[in-house]
């Protein structure tokens, strides 16, 4: 790929990113577990997953971000270290939010077919969380298959060069 084609997609992925994290953090900047239970009582420790993966992804978002503008500073471009960071972004961002580690929520692979929301919760959860989930799912889908390339692309680099 071309330094202009990797440029344009870690500028895209920069602005996923930092709306992504303004999402996210209004979202955990206003929600306690008490609030939870509050909107919807339910088994605590589900809840206490679910933020703890809402604030690993926050994470995970914000250092995809840096990652992005201090490429997007650097002159020249480097199309290596571009491509090192969108599969980064590819693996920490977009497979921690199709499917968290700790299997708070998963994705449903037959939502292609029935154009239904792919996101689906092991438990029961307040609307405001479905809500911030279902609502990233799209922008989030649209970067997953924007980065798919670099998934083996950038793997297979790396397995030749050993």
């Amino acid at each position: 790929m071309g330094n202009t084609i990797v440029k344009t997609q870690i500028e895209e992925v920069s602005g996923f990113l930092g709306n992504t994290v303004i999402k996210l953090e209004e979202f955990l900047n206003g929600t306690t577990l008490a609030s939870m239970e509050a909107e919807q009582s339910g088994n605590a420790d589900y809840y206490r997953v679910i933020l703890s993966n809402l604030r690993k992804l926050n994470v995970y978002c914000e250092e995809g971000l840096d990652a992005c503008k201090v490429i997007l500073q650097g002159e020249p471009f480097s199309k290596p270290a571009a491509e090192k960071t969108l599969y980064r972004i590819y693996y920490q961002c977009v497979d921690e939010f199709f499917a968290p580690k700790s299997d708070a929520w998963y994705e449903d692979s037959r939502s292609a077919y029935t154009g239904k929301n792919a996101i689906k919760f092991r438990e029961p959860v307040p609307e405001t969380v479905r809500g911030l989930l279902l609502g990233l799912e799209s922008d989030f889908q649209r970067i997953r298959e924007e980065l798919e390339y670099y998934e083996t692309d950038y793997r297979t680099k790396m397995l030749q060069s050993k």
